[in-house]
């Protein structure tokens, strides 16, 4: 009876070894940059403007379809504004893409890697992750959403951390009413091919 008894022991253990290191399932998603957006808003004393810039490259990965990591390139170049016409945004892209904002004929990338995640309720994510703008590489901690194919993220970034110092009360003095703050978020929407 004691053989017997260690025998289905020693069975119960290599069952449950064999099923430990059966190998886990990983996936990486790679977005759809021409479906995918990213939307910006930035913020002054006197109001607020929008804009979106274009992804060059991105992917998400997951294992047993819980999200584990993401990285991410924006094409700087692509950087416009969406709320003026004409003359008027031509003179605030322009501005957004000189050496007084983004420098963009310097950096003409942006990078996002995600670092750390933690599951946050069912398909839901706090991410931490490594934003670089303008060569500076800084920490970030954004919420992301899944759904099926999609996947939605927000970000507030302070601009004033990659040495985005135009009319940043972080940098001068008595702007008034000509202050630009410093945060501006990102809303981020994301799609991939489910086959993929």
């Amino acid at each position: 009876m004691k053989k017997q008894v260690a025998f289905l022991a020693l069975a119960l253990a290599f069952s449950t070894a064999a099923q430990a290191t059966e190998p886990i399932e990983k996936e990486t998603k790679t977005v759809n940059a021409e479906k995918s957006t990213v939307t910006w808003k930035a913020y002054k004393v006197t109001g607020s403007h929008t804009g979106t810039v274009d992804l060059n490259s991105g992917a998400l990965m997951f294992e047993d379809g819980a999200l584990v990591g993401g990285e991410f390139s924006v094409n700087m170049t692509t950087l416009t504004a969406t709320d003026l016409e004409g003359d008027s945004r031509a003179k605030l892209v322009g501005h957004l893409k000189s050496d007084d904002f983004f420098s963009v004929e310097k950096y003409n990338e942006s990078t996002l890697v995600f670092t750390g995640i933690k599951s946050t309720g069912k398909n839901s994510y706090e991410v931490t992750g490594d934003l670089t703008i303008k060569g500076i590489t800084k920490p970030v901690t954004f919420d992301l959403s899944v759904y099926g194919s999609k996947a939605t993220a927000t970000l507030k970034v302070d601009r004033a951390a990659y040495d985005v110092r135009y009319g940043s009360g972080s940098f001068f003095d008595n702007l008034g009413d000509k202050t630009i703050y410093d945060e501006f978020d990102l809303v981020v929407d994301l799609e991939w091919d489910p086959a993929s």
